[in-house]
């Protein structure tokens, strides 16, 4: 099973689950992405390959942070990731394939270039979606034999095989957590200042991501704890309420534990994601480029009236069949392949 994923860590890490559950029963795995991604997967013990052996790699720059801009989002999904990349990427998947002798493609559903490489590659493919609910238009999705999703129902709606990421119980603790994501800590201003005398008194765990040095931040109190990263599982059992940029990982982890958040949309799907959480009442949302530390501090202490929704999220996250039980599906794919 060949696993690609277009982006970053938003698009890789769910299909991490779905691979593990793969391998864990038997079946050989790898992953091809970006070759700036190359070290990330191999950190997390799976075989990997750039899809594009001579792609470079440059350290991200920084960019200031300015008004999300949706219309923005949606041309760079339509002519990056559905034209200019997809082009690219399709044949050196196809490439891949032939090295890995490939049986299946599972792909994020943002890495458009891989439907053309099944195609041409005669194998089955599945979809794992990443995005936020109404994020990816319909005429730009990908027809797959499978898709499958981490979300629940009841936030993004839809025909698939949905699948648990986190086997997570209820949060129980008094921190919070804080996290712009991976990326856009790198054009995020001083919205980490702002956030953090927002939060002053509070005992706060901060991931700034691998590009930001912790030091910038400056001298924090004892009870804030500033990392480049953290392990989620470690940290979100002990808190009350999640911080984020409305990433679509970010996002989901937090209502796996049934945690509400405060979120600071800055691009990408993240809009959409805002926009789906007011709605569900698990959230409140805040413009990262006004947002001032009297309105995050307002905004956290109106958590307590959004824990009832995000713990009924919770549930039905909690519900949701293990990793384990989508890999007869893609099993089968693989057998119809060889029979077709």
């Amino acid at each position: 099973m060949l696993f690609t994923f277009a982006g970053g860590a938003g698009h890789f890490e769910p299909l991490v689950p779905v691979a593990r559950a793969a391998a864990a029963a038997g079946h050989d795995v790898a992953f091809t992405c970006a070759a700036g991604m190359v070290p990330v997967v191999a950190e997390r013990g799976f075989a990997v390959m750039p899809t594009v052996p001579s792609e470079a790699t440059h350290p991200p720059d920084r960019r200031p942070l300015v008004p999300a801009d949706t219309e923005h989002e949606l041309r760079v999904l339509r002519d990056y990731y559905g034209g200019r990349l997809a082009r690219e990427r399709a044949g050196s998947i196809t490439g891949r394939c032939a090295e890995w002798r490939a049986d299946l493609l599972v792909c994020d559903e943002a890495d458009f270039g891989c439907a053309e490489a099944a195609e041409r590659a005669g194998l089955p493919l599945a979809t794992v979606q990443v995005c936020a609910p109404g994020f990816v238009p319909d005429d730009l999705a990908m027809g797959a034999d499978l898709v499958l999703s981490p979300f629940p129902a009841r936030y993004r709606p839809g025909d698939a095989q949905r699948f648990r990421v986190h086997d997570a119980p209820p949060a129980a603790g008094d921190e919070l957590y804080f996290t712009l994501g991976t990326i856009f800590p790198m054009e995020s201003g001083d919205l980490f200042t702002r956030v953090l005398l927002g939060l002053d008194g509070a005992k706060v765990t901060v991931s700034v991501g691998r590009d930001v040095d912790p030091a910038e931040l400056g001298r924090q109190p004892p009870g804030v704890r500033v990392e480049r990263h953290v392990d989620q599982a470690e940290v979100l059992p002990r808190c009350r309420a999640v911080i984020s940029h409305g990433g679509s990982g970010s996002v989901l982890a937090a209502l796996s534990y049934g945690l509400p958040s405060v979120l600071l949309p800055i691009g990408a799907d993240q809009p959409w994601n805002a926009r789906r959480c007011e709605q569900l009442g698990v959230a409140r949302v805040l413009d990262p480029v006004s947002a001032t530390p009297a309105d995050v501090r307002a905004a956290v202490a109106a958590m307590p009236a959004c824990r009832a929704a995000a713990a009924r999220l919770q549930r039905e996250i909690a519900r949701l069949p293990a990793a384990s039980e989508v890999v007869p599906l893609l099993v089968r794919l693989t057998v119809r392949g060889r029979s077709s």
